[in-house]
């Protein structure tokens, strides 16, 4: 089975093989990147016989993929250009603990896989501690992120979770976590410092590789094992 999919770049169109209009560089290449994710997943789960979709819901500026079997929502993306050539999210983001829709209360309880890679206009997220589970790339390339709380519910922190977000100064794990994944937050060339709690037991491989701009970072005796270039490029 083949999948052959179009895409317009908003207030453009193609002449030559060549854009005469599109947004700036990054988002195009970003939601291009995105877009051809999407479709290379529709095509594998149609095969499958699965339907699938971007998500199911918006509430309050948050789009969602719902269970309705156990009322529980993960945070999902928002692949499209929005005003002013912005990308999916912008701002402030402050993710509920939960949120009712058609009489149903719905508990946040993840967030998904690359639900805000590529938002360079995010500079803040507060998570809610109903969530559990942080997909990988979640928060990939949030150039402008400052400021991320990570909940006392959360056990780990998956592959690619932050990397490339520059814009860090300071990421505060809580002692609920056991691991650090590989890549978690490589490439955030801004953080300066680490804490990591007790509870962590291993450090991912490239965890914070190509963090120039850390200075200090404490790693507890609870650490059993350091993969390989967790900390190359850390000058």
């Amino acid at each position: 089975m083949l999948c052959f999919s179009w895409y317009k770049v908003r207030g453009g169109n193609l002449h030559n093989g060549k854009a005469k209009r599109a947004v700036p560089p990054y988002s195009f290449n970003l939601v291009m990147k995105h877009f051809y994710l999407k479709t290379i997943l529709s095509c594998v789960l149609s095969v499958a016989g699965i339907t699938v979709s971007a998500y199911d819901c918006k509430v309050n500026g948050i789009y969602y993929k719902l269970n309705k079997d156990n009322q529980t929502a993960s945070v999902t993306y928002y692949s499209d250009i929005v005003s002013d050539n912005r990308y999916g999210y912008f701002g402030s983001v402050n993710i509920p603990s939960s949120f009712t829709l058609n009489d149903i209360i719905y508990s946040v309880t993840s967030i998904d896989s690359y639900a805000f890679s590529g938002c360079r206009d995010i500079y803040s997220v507060s998570i809610p501690n109903s969530v559990t589970s942080i997909g990988g790339y979640a928060f990939s390339s949030c150039s402008n992120l400052t400021s991320v709380s990570i909940p006392n519910s959360m056990t780990s922190i998956d592959s690619y979770a932050f990397t490339s977000c520059s814009g860090l100064t300071s990421v505060s794990i809580p002692n609920s976590v056991t691991s650090i994944g590989s890549h978690a937050f490589s490439g955030c060339s801004g953080l300066t410092s680490v804490s990591i709690p007790n509870s962590v037991t291993s450090i991912g491989s490239y965890a914070f590789t190509s963090c120039s701009g850390l200075t200090s970072i404490t790693i507890p005796n609870s650490v059993t094992s350091i993969g390989s270039y967790a900390f190359n490029g850390c000058i």
